[in-house]
């Protein structure tokens, strides 16, 4: 009953559903059933573009391109986005790593636990290796890890640990004015990710801004005009 009432709701806030029911109805087309009852209204879609999380659908392009250039016979990721791994694996062996592991079944991919924190590779083992969206949200409880204020840091020097000597680590996080937004995520400036990572060789560094811009090979200045940037490090382990 609850449904219904909403979809009557639904339908009388944006009265264009009606209109263009009838008027579809109307046609007289007869491959499908067309009832009152199944309408489903989507009110929000008739949009002058088509709007999407520049986040994560830059970030994911970014490694995307990068694991090409990289072309490496493995890849292993650490708990990113779903949707760069299951692509991602058309091209590429993909070995997907998650604190809470994913039911996921496409062919090259396997999915599998981890801690970030906690590794089960040796050292200088992985020579393409990624870790993006995630290390911001270790330590805070979010996903049902134990609460660390310094869990991003234990993260951060495990993936220091087991990229091998040569080898490329994809890492991404939100970037801008340091904060915690509890328990959602940090957000690092650009001088915390660069000492954390000083053991490492930058090789490129591109910018999200807040205004949802991509920007490849960006300078480290904007970082600090951004509240919820995003920063995509690509880094060298000599």
């Amino acid at each position: 009953m609850k449904k219904i009432l909403k979809k009557i709701i639904d339908v009388l806030l944006s009265p264009f559903i009606l209109r263009d029911y009838f008027i579809f109805k109307n046609k007289k087309n007869n491959r499908f059933s067309i009832k009152y009852f199944n309408i489903k209204p989507k009110i929000k879609d008739k949009t002058f573009g088509t709007s999407f999380d520049a986040h994560y659908v830059y970030h994911t392009s970014w490694a995307a391109r990068k694991l090409r250039e990289i072309d490496p016979k493995v890849h292993t990721d650490i708990s990113s986005s779903l949707f760069f791994s299951g692509i991602a694996s058309a091209f590429v062996p993909i070995d997907f790593y998650d604190y809470r592991p994913a039911n996921l079944k496409l062919s090259g991919l396997t999915s599998r636990h981890a801690d970030v924190t906690k590794l089960a590779f040796g050292d200088n083992t992985i020579n393409s290796l990624s870790c993006m969206h995630t290390v911001e949200h270790v330590g805070l409880g979010r996903y049902g890890d134990k609460i660390d204020p310094n869990g991003d840091i234990a993260a951060i020097e495990e993936l220091i640990r087991v990229t091998a000597v040569g080898g490329s680590l994809l890492f991404v996080v939100p970037v801008g004015k340091p904060k915690i937004e509890f328990n959602a995520h940090r957000i690092y400036s650009y001088e915390q990710i660069s000492e954390y990572f000083k053991k490492l060789t930058l090789k490129e560094f591109s910018l999200i801004t807040d205004n949802g811009d991509f920007i490849e090979n960006a300078k480290i200045e904007l970082v600090k005009e951004q509240d919820y940037g995003c920063g995509c490090f690509w880094f060298i382990k000599k």
